[in-house]
């Protein structure tokens, strides 16, 4: 039954945008938003957290659940990235599962069932990077019906490009065919169910990612240590959000990097981070980062609970002092 101070016309769609890691997932959900709002980096694993993201077509609300790429690992900070994936896939209408055209798409679809481990409803296939292919020649049934052996539920596959846009109007247009009358969940013109402190810490890791080499960023966290809106009595003048956050690191030496010489690496980190936040904010950022050194703050339950990772069934159950 819809809400009554909504439209009766409306129709409304979850999506759990799943696949492994560096298929493209924040890029796509970006480019179907209009805007950046996930972080995206050409390092894998970029995305922790699963969290919603919304937009509309004509009535229709579309609730994408982005979601960290699914990966075989043994480590804690990675079960629990999983288990991230597996939870944004529950009780959604509809799963994407993206695929890489430049791999073996069968092969990389396989690995990534095996390693979600848990049950596929209503599936279909978006062969993602088409602008890295030459699309007269891509011919995808005899691949999807093999992949539809491991997974009965796929129903549809779609070749699109995040880049260049190819086949997204019909991607679209099939969502909203595939919707159902409900009512809106964000229906104040909400665009996440996260919050701006949440997309702060993104914002800060996305820079550190981007400026950081190798191995290295795989070892960052970033933690809000406090965050105030201060409301100005002008009304003319916009609010301003005071925000000091903590970069996290694992070894001492990692410090220093990224300090980097005279502070020239954190200081372009929290310039970048101002002003992605200060877009989404409207108002002007006061950015305050600092480094430290947490010995192996992925390994460790408490961090990892304060940036969002809870423990899975498969979590290691030894606790320390944060």
């Amino acid at each position: 039954m819809l809400i009554e101070d909504q439209h009766p016309l409306n129709k409304a769609i979850m999506i759990a945008v799943l696949g492994k890691p560096n298929v493209g997932k924040s890029s796509f959900i970006n480019h179907l938003l209009g805007f950046d709002l996930a972080i995206v980096s050409s390092k894998p694993q970029t995305t922790r957290n699963q969290f919603h993201c919304t937009f509309t077509i004509d009535r229709t609300e579309v609730v994408l659940v982005d979601t960290p790429g699914v990966h075989s690992t043994a480590q804690e900070i990675n079960k629990r990235m999983n288990g991230q994936a597996q939870m944004g896939a529950e009780g959604v209408d509809l799963n994407f599962v993206l695929v890489d055209l430049s791999t073996d798409v069968v092969n990389e679809f396989k690995d990534f069932v095996k390693n979600f481990d848990a049950p596929l409803s209503r599936t279909w296939i978006i062969f993602t990077k088409a602008d890295l292919m030459n699309k007269d020649t891509l011919d995808m049934k005899a691949k999807v019906a093999a992949m539809q052996e491991v997974c009965p539920s796929i129903e549809k596959h779609f070749v699109i490009s995040s880049k260049d846009g190819h086949n997204i109007h019909e991607l679209t247009g099939a969502i909203q065919d595939a919707s159902q009358s409900a009512p809106h969940l964000y229906p104040k013109g909400d665009v996440s169910n996260k919050s701006e402190r949440f997309f702060a810490t993104e914002y800060i890791r996305e820079q550190a990612f981007r400026l950081l080499k190798e191995e290295l960023p795989y070892e960052i966290a970033v933690v809000i240590d406090e965050y105030k809106d201060v409301k100005k009595k002008d009304m003319d003048e916009s609010n301003e959000s005071h925000i000091s956050a903590s970069i996290l690191v694992n070894r001492p030496s990692q410090r220093a990097i990224v300090v980097g010489r005279g502070g020239s690496i954190i200081k372009e980190i929290g310039v970048n981070a101002r002003k992605k936040i200060e877009a989404m904010t409207g108002g002007k950022v006061h950015l305050n980062l600092h480094v430290k050194v947490s010995p192996k703050w992925f390994t460790n339950n408490y961090v990892l609970d304060e940036i969002g990772l809870p423990r899975t069934q498969k979590s290691a159950r030894v606790w320390r002092k944060k």
